[in-house]
């Protein structure tokens, strides 16, 4: 046999074997919290929800700080929040139920979204739309998590809720789910 090609079918046997390069852990800023969410130790992790916040208190509509406290006045909690520099805050362990959906239905029809998903939070505002580091930062963390967990739905937010929610605001998702290599009816 000529000895191109039986290195030729040596390395797509190869690259068939071998499991791609696992995305690299983000860095997290544990910002630790002790309210929106239900310790959990096992639970079935498929779903993503990609939400939009500000701070609507008064003072710095960027400000982590005070989008914690407003999330603490509504005993509410996602698991990650990003703010405007692309900086991803770990708010609680992905083991625990965070209550981040409210009141939500997955394509499927299932509810109890919180208890089989991940939120995530990108700082921004009604009339802005995330910045390019934030979407970098949100399409890292989807992908880590892709890789982490067996995820059936990466969705908005408005998707699951969509007779009360509009979020994540101004976000090109089309182009984002392109970036994380998910299609949209999965």
């Amino acid at each position: 046999m000529n000895s191109k090609l039986i290195l030729s079918v040596f390395l797509i046997l190869l690259s068939i074997a071998m499991p791609a390069f696992p995305t690299e852990e983000p860095e997290f800023i544990h910002k630790k919290v002790n309210f929106g969410y239900k310790t959990a130790e096992k639970r079935k992790i498929d779903v993503i929800v990609i939400h939009s916040v500000y701070n609507a208190s008064g003072g710095d509509i960027y400000d982590v700080d005070l989008i914690i406290k407003q999330f603490a006045r509504y005993k509410v909690s996602p698991h990650y929040l990003i703010d405007r520099e692309g900086n991803i805050y770990k708010l609680t362990e992905e083991k625990n139920i965070a209550y981040h959906a409210g009141v939500s239905c997955l394509p499927d029809g299932t509810s109890g979204v919180n208890s089989r998903s991940i939120g995530i939070e990108i700082i921004t505002s009604l009339d802005e739309a995330p910045s390019a580091i934030q979407i970098d930062a949100t399409v890292k963390l989807v992908k880590y998590l892709l890789e982490k967990y067996p995820v059936k739905y990466v969705l908005r937010h408005s998707d699951i809720a969509p007779d009360r929610k509009t979020d994540p605001w101004n976000m090109d998702w089309e182009a984002f789910i392109v970036r994380i290599g998910k299609k949209t009816d999965e």
